[in-house]
């Protein structure tokens, strides 16, 4: 479905592709920004780890009613309110990335951002898949 795709001459990446190239159609799935909401609209927990699991698990759900599964997913994109936080549970959130994601890396982004929306949420994450 995708292939890596990473500058020879660069120092190789951890934990994500620097692009990620589908050849020979597919749809694209634009995915919207997922919190760790349960299926009520109502937040999981207030740790970090917890709601970035639930986040990822959400936009796994997503890709699944379309059709896809974690495999077709090419780009995300995770906003988290404090980094520092992030980097503190980086074990805990490996642990939930690889169990919905399991060995595949797309491109990805991280930005820290002042706030979200939802009161409460410290995560966020949207996606791009080709089904």
């Amino acid at each position: 479905m995708f292939e890596a795709i990473n500058p020879t001459d660069w120092a190789k990446p951890t934990g994500y592709n620097n692009g990620m190239l589908t050849r020979g159609g597919g749809e694209i799935l634009f995915i919207a920004g997922q919190i760790a909401w349960d299926k009520d609209k109502k937040l999981v927990s207030p740790e970090f780890s917890i709601q970035f699991d639930q986040a990822l698990s959400n936009v796994i759900e997503v890709t699944k009613a379309a059709g896809g599964e974690a495999k077709h997913i090419g780009k995300l994109t995770i906003y988290v309110t404090d980094k520092q936080e992030y980097i503190a549970e980086i074990k805990a959130v490996g642990a939930a990335y690889r169990k919905h994601m399991g060995r595949h890396f797309p491109a990805m982004a991280l930005v820290e951002v002042k706030a979200l929306l939802e009161v409460g949420a410290k995560v966020e994450i949207e996606a791009m898949a080709v089904i």
